[in-house]
Formats: C-alpha cells, sequence, structure tokens
C-alpha cells in the first residue's frame, strides 16, 4: 500500500464532498427563498413586490434551523469522549489486573509516541464479544479509544496495534469533531422538512390552514436537502475511514495488522449472516457511526464504512480470503464475500 498517496488522495475526496455539502446548504437556501417567492406570487397576485425583509427573514430562519440542528447533535458530546464511551456501556482498562488489558494500554503509549500526541484514555467494552473499536473525544484532552472484548480475546497483539492505530488517525485527523458536525448540519435539514410537514398538517378537525402552500414547498426542498445531506455526509465517512485505514499502516509499517483486523472481522460478518437474526450491534446509536467496522457490509449511498472487501483490497493491494476470527484459519471459499 501506498500509504502517503491513499492518504492524500482520501483528503482530497474529503475536501470536495464538504465543498458540495457547504453547496448543498446554499442551494437549500436559495431554493427555500424560490419555494416561497414563488408561493407568496400564487397567494397575493395583486402585490407587486413582496414583504419588508422577505428574502432576509427566509434565509435567517433556514439558517437558524440549520445551525440549531448542528448544535442539537453535537450536544451528545457535551461531556467529552469518556462520557459517550460510558453511555456505550465501556469502561475503564484494568491494566493491573489484567493481562489483555496491560497490553492495551501498552500499545496506546507506543502509538502515541509514535503519532505525537497524547495518549488516549484506554476504554473496554466488556459485553461486546464481535471485533470492533472507537475513538471519541472533541481533543487530546478528552479523548479516548474504547476496543470490545472481542477483539482483546482473537487479536493478536499487530492486529491490536493496526486496530488502534486506525482509531488514532480518527483522533488525530480531527474525525469525530468532523462527523458530529455534519451530522448536525444533516439534523438541521431534516427539521426543515419537519417544519413543512407540520405547516401540511391540518388542524384537530382535518381542515387544512393557509400554510399548506408554502408549508408543502418547504417539506419539499427539505426532503431533497436531508436526502443530500445524508448522502455526502456518508460520503465524507468513508473517504475518512480510507485515510484512517492509510494511516495505521503508516503508523505501524505492517499491512498485516489491520489488515488481518479487517479479515477477521470480515469472516465475523460472513458467519453472523448465516445464522438466524444476521449480524447487529447492541451499542449504542450514538457511537455506531464511529466503529472500526460496520455492521452492514454493502455499498449504498448512505453507508458511513466502506465495504470491507474494498477496504482489504487496498490495503493488500489485491483481494485476500477471510480468516476465521477463532482460529485464524482462511474459509474454503474466499470468494464468497468478493
Amino acid at each position: 500500500m501506498r500509504f502517503f498517496e491513499a492518504q492524500e488522495k482520501a483528503r482530497t475526496q474529503t475536501l470536495r464532498l464538504l465543498l458540495l455539502f457547504g453547496l448543498a446548504v446554499v442551494a437549500l437556501v436559495l431554493t427555500v427563498n424560490g419555494a416561497l417567492a414563488l408561493t407568496w406570487r400564487l397567494v397575493s397576485p395583486g402585490w407587486l413586490g413582496y414583504p419588508a425583509y422577505f428574502f432576509s427573514v427566509n434565509t435567517g430562519m433556514t439558517l437558524l434551523f440549520v445551525l440549531g440542528g448542528w448544535w442539537l447533535e453535537t450536544s451528545v458530546l457535551e461531556g467529552g469522549g469518556q462520557a459517550l464511551a460510558r453511555q456505550a456501556g465501556a469502561r475503564d482498562a484494568w491494566p493491573a489486573s489484567r493481562e489483555a488489558e496491560q497490553r492495551l494500554c501498552n500499545i496506546v503509549h507506543e502509538l502515541a509516541i509514535a503519532a505525537s500526541m497524547r495518549p488516549p484514555q484506554a476504554m473496554v467494552l466488556p459485553r461486546e464479544d464481535s471485533i470492533n473499536a472507537f475513538a471519541a473525544g472533541w481533543d487530546e484532552d478528552d479523548a479516548i479509544v474504547a476496543v470490545t472484548q472481542g477483539a482483546l480475546d482473537r487479536l493478536s497483539r499487530d492486529e491490536l496495534q493496526g486496530l488502534l492505530a486506525h482509531e488514532f488517525s480518527h483522533l488525530r485527523e480531527g474525525d469525530t469533531r468532523l462527523n458530529m458536525r455534519l451530522a448536525g448540519m444533516v439534523c438541521g435539514l431534516e427539521m426543515i422538512f419537519n417544519l413543512g410537514r407540520s405547516m401540511c398538517e391540518g388542524d384537530q378537525h382535518g381542515r387544512r390552514s393557509f400554510l399548506a402552500l408554502p408549508g408543502f414547498a418547504i417539506m419539499a426542498t427539505g426532503f431533497l436537502g436531508w436526502l443530500a445531506g445524508r448522502a455526502l455526509k456518508a460520503a465524507v465517512s468513508r473517504q475518512r475511514e480510507f485515510l484512517a485505514d492509510a494511516r495505521a499502516v503508516q503508523f505501524t509499517r505492517s499491512k498485516e495488522g489491520l489488515g488481518g483486523v479487517l479479515r477477521k472481522a470480515a469472516g465475523e460478518q460472513a458467519r453472523a449472516a448465516r445464522q438466524p437474526g444476521g449480524m447487529g450491534h447492541r451499542l449504542h446509536p450514538a457511537v455506531h457511526h464511529m466503529l472500526l467496522v460496520s455492521a452492514a457490509n454493502q455499498t449504498h449511498w448512505f453507508e458511513s464504512h466502506p465495504p470491507l472487501a474494498e477496504r482489504i483490497r487496498r490495503i493488500y493491494g489485491r483481494p485476500m480470503p477471510v480468516l476465521h476470527p477463532r482460529q485464524d484459519e482462511a474459509v474454503t471459499r474466499p470468494d464468497a464475500l468478493f
């Protein structure tokens, strides 16, 4: 893997997508103004102009909803990374009494030196037996890395190092802040849609008010903006996963570490998919987009993670067979996932 080239490509793609996201918000403001202006012409055909500050008020209210959604969503991390991790069921690592957690803390300190950053708090998700991890925190002062019990039990030292290096990249690149802010913007776009829908609803007797026509325009515009925002947020998240994979290879100077983790996770997903009920996360929904491995293993516009097969191919430069997460053996039919 040419990790510096892969990092530059991911950063460039992220910048383009963020510019598109900004353009989507601008387009939403312009579309809301246009829709309301057309509605005003339909309901007031005798007027030659628009009321005073018509467009200024429309623009201000639209941006108020978008920024209000951002504030509501980012308040989830108000207590910092540790508060969010504890909400997801994590606890502090116990290096003094557990050998696996001593190894975890040692690797965290080693990677902090390699990444030239303050060591984050090491935490464990004791009730999660799948292979996974996440990082959270606004900055280095409240940053945490949390790994599942399954990762501690079934990963070698090199693989655990690769997993943690991936999470260190998210902290170093500020991906937690970026994801939460984009999620807040998407929440604000959804609030605009909900405003339009509430304006379209009738009163308790089922009668529609004069707000139904502008409400329909706002609802339609908000829905399109929300869809575009969700798709762009997911696309940004996928590029940050590619960037974190490349950074992990850079930090560890080995593709076998993180590559082995992803191959075992792919085998785990394949086995779980054959079981009744499929595969799902028991973790708090607030951290699902932060996880190393998403429950879904498919490509669509709203998925926050790239398919595992594509991530593995980029690390090794070619498709690789998945590994059985318990026995470290390649599955008999590696083409089942690729």
